[in-house]
């Protein structure tokens, strides 16, 4: 085995795949939707039988945006960040929610965590930049995932920089 494979065999220093956290699941969506829509049906044909025959559809229509709201969301859901460190190379491969893959790549030995905390709020932004760069990761991360992932990365990136040393 020559060396060039050595480097490109070396595990990796830090991995972590990110994905957007969902608190309702896809199959609880139809009891949700069946919740709001069962009193606008009981509501809305009472409305009917009264001869205020357009409020009905007034009520569909709210319970149609309930549902596209849901489904847009579900729809970002499937974006993700895959973090990778070695001791040569840091890379980010991002996946859109449209399915578009974009990959980034950054020298460990020059990259720069940058963190943005608020009192009150935690870690709200979270940076990798590198000679003028910066790439914002863990958008869809809550406060805290954001913080332990600043501070795994940060150990990460200290211990990829003593490795090259």
């Amino acid at each position: 085995m020559t060396s060039a494979n050595a480097v490109a065999e070396a595990p990796p220093l830090f991995s972590a795949v990110l994905t957007p956290h969902r608190s309702l699941a896809r199959s609880q969506l139809r009891i949700v939707i069946v919740g709001l829509a069962a009193p606008s049906v009981v509501i809305g044909a009472g409305f009917w039988a009264a001869g205020a025959w357009p409020v009905p559809g007034f009520l569909g229509l709210d319970v149609l945006l309930v549902y596209l709201a849901f489904r847009l969301n579900y729809w970002a859901a499937g974006q993700a960040e895959e973090i990778t460190l070695t001791g040569h190379r840091l890379t980010v491969r991002r996946t859109t929610a449209s399915g578009r893959v974009l990959v980034s790549e950054i020298n460990p030995h020059w990259a720069r965590l940058e963190v943005a905390r608020r009192p009150g709020l935690g870690v709200v932004r979270l940076c990798l930049a590198s000679h003028g760069h910066r790439l914002e990761v863990g958008r869809f991360l809550g406060a805290d995932a954001r913080a332990k992932l600043a501070g795994s990365l940060a150990a990460a990136l200290a211990e990829a920089r003593s490795a090259r040393t």
